[in-house]
C-alpha cells in the first residue's frame, strides 16, 4: 500500500485531522507524525471547547448546590455517566462508576471486591501480556490476604493460549483479570469466549479495556464479563477520567474504598451509612471538567462510526506491518491474527531509546521502553521495544514518512 492510497470509503481522514489542532504542529522544524496514541490520544477541538465552556460558563461543584451553576455542573457530570453507559451498552447507569482512569478502577475492584473475600491459598489469574495496572493491584491484595497470583501463558505470536487459560481456571481461582487489547502487542483477546469459560465455573472476569475502547465497539453485555475498566485519555478525552463498569449485584456487595463527601447517606459520630452504588465509590470533588470533555469525546467517536474507523485502522496496520517487514534487520513482536494498529519492534544493532530519540528529531513521536509490561518484556527476551501506535487520525503518508525517517536514522547508528 502506497502513501497515496485513498481513504477508506466513507472515512475522510483529512477532514478528521482538521479536528485535532495538535496534529498541525511541527517538532524540531519537522511535521509532527504522532504514533503514540496507545500512550495518550490527541484531543479533537470539540473536547477542548467543551472543557473551556465548562470553566467559562458553569464552573461549580456537583451535587452540593441548589443554584443554577451547581445544577448545570451536576447535570453535565451525571450526563457523562449516562454517555458512558450508552457507549459500553451497560444495562443501567448505576453500573458505571466514574474514576480517574483504568488504574483506579482496577484498584477499586482489588481492594473493595477481591480483598474482603480472598483467603490464603486462593488464586487470581492474569495473563503474561498484562499492563502493570492489571498486575500490581492483585499482587498487593495477594500479599495482604495470603492469596497468590497465577499467570496464563501466551504463544510466540503474542496470542493468549486459550486451552492453557481455561485449564488454569481451577477451583482455587477467585477472579480472572485479562486485558482486552495488549498495549504492547496490539493483540485482541477473545473476551466473550473467556467470559463463557469463567462463567461456567462461577469465576468473575475483569477486563482491562484501556486499549480496546479507542478501537473497538465495546458491549459489556455481549462480552459477558463482570467488570470492565477504561480510561478517558486514550479515548480522545481529558486525562484523569475513566470508568469502572460492574454488574449491579457485584457493586451492591462492595464496600467503599475512599471515604469523604458525597459517598454517604448519613454521617454520625457513632457510624456512617453509605450511598448506593455508584456514588458510594465517588468520594470528594471529581474531575468535572474532564468528564464534560469525555462526553464530547464519546460523542465525537460515535459520530465517526466504528465500522469506518476500524476499516481505516485495519488498512493502516497492514501498511505499517508490511513496511516494517520489508526493512532488513527489523523484528516485529506480536503477530496475532486479530490486532489493533499497535506494532512493537526492534532494529538489529540499535537501542530502542536511541532510535526513539533520533526519530523524535525527525518529527516522529513514538514510544520506547518496557511500556509498563515488564513480565511481557521478559517473555519476549528483550529489555524494551519501540512501539508505533496509530489511531484513526493517522495516514498512509505518515507511515511512509516514518519508514523513511527510520531508514535515515538507523544509518547514524550503524
Amino acid at each position: 500500500m502506497k502513501a497515496s492510497a485513498a481513504s477508506v470509503a466513507g472515512f475522510d481522514v483529512a477532514r478528521v485531522r482538521a479536528d485535532f489542532p495538535l496534529l498541525a504542529r511541527r517538532v524540531h522544524d519537522k511535521p509532527l507524525v504522532y504514533f503514540d496514541s496507545a500512550n495518550t490520544a490527541q484531543k479533537p477541538v470539540g473536547v477542548i471547547e467543551a472543557v473551556d465552556r465548562y470553566y467559562r460558563q458553569f464552573n461549580a461543584n456537583v451535587a452540593r448546590a441548589v443554584h443554577q451553576l451547581g445544577a448545570e455542573a451536576t447535570s453535565a457530570y451525571e450526563g457523562a455517566r449516562d454517555r458512558l453507559a450508552r457507549f459500553i451498552n451497560a444495562a443501567s447507569r448505576e453500573e458505571v462508576v466514574l474514576t480517574s482512569g483504568t488504574t483506579q478502577a482496577i484498584n477499586l475492584v482489588a481492594w473493595s471486591w477481591a480483598l474482603p473475600q480472598l483467603q490464603p491459598g486462593d488464586e487470581i489469574l492474569v495473563s503474561t501480556m498484562e499492563h502493570h495496572a492489571n498486575i500490581v493491584p492483585w499482587q498487593l491484595v495477594c500479599e495482604r490476604s495470603g492469596a497468590r497470583l497465577k499467570v496464563a501463558p501466551i504463544d510466540a505470536r503474542g496470542e493468549l493460549a486459550l486451552d492453557a487459560f481455561v485449564a488454569a481456571l481451577t477451583p482455587g481461582v477467585k477472579l480472572a483479570a485479562v486485558t482486552h487489547v495488549s498495549n504492547v502487542l496490539g493483540t485482541i483477546n477473545p473476551i466473550a469466549e473467556l467470559a463463557r469459560a469463567t462463567r461456567r465455573r462461577g469465576i468473575p472476569l475483569l477486563v482491562d479495556g484501556s486499549q480496546a475502547a479507542p478501537h473497538l465497539a465495546v458491549d459489556v453485555r455481549a462480552l459477558g464479563c463482570d467488570f470492565y475498566a477504561l480510561t478517558g485519555h486514550k479515548l480522545f478525552g481529558p486525562t484523569g477520567t475513566g470508568a469502572l463498569w460492574a454488574r449491579a449485584e457485584l457493586l451492591e456487595r462492595m464496600p467503599p474504598l475512599f471515604g469523604g463527601g458525597e459517598m454517604i447517606d448519613e454521617v454520625r459520630f457513632e457510624g456512617t451509612t453509605f450511598a448506593a452504588p455508584p456514588h458510594r465509590f465517588e468520594a470528594g470533588t471529581p474531575n468535572i471538567a474532564g468528564f464534560v470533555g469525555l462526553t464530547a469525546a464519546l460523542d465525537y467517536l460515535d459520530g465517526l462510526g466504528h465500522v469506518a474507523v476500524q476499516a481505516h485502522e485495519a488498512a493502516l496496520l497492514e501498511h505499517l506491518t508490511q513496511a516494517l517487514r520489508a526493512l532488513p534487520g527489523v523484528r516485529i513482536f506480536g503477530e496475532a491474527a486479530h490486532k489493533v494498529p499497535v506494532v512493537s519492534f526492534l532494529v538489529d544493532g540499535a537501542h530502542a531509546h536511541d532510535l526513539a530519540t533520533l526519530l523524535d528529531h525527525e518529527g516522529i513521536a513514538l514510544r520506547s521502553g518496557h511500556h509498563c509490561a515488564h513480565p511481557l518484556m521478559r517473555f519476549l527476551g528483550v529489555p524494551a521495544t519501540l512501539r508505533a501506535s496509530l489511531a484513526f487520525y493517522n495516514t498512509h503518508a505518515e507511515i511512509e514518512q516514518f519508514v523513511a525517517a527510520l531508514t535515515r536514522v538507523r544509518r547514524l547508528l550503524a
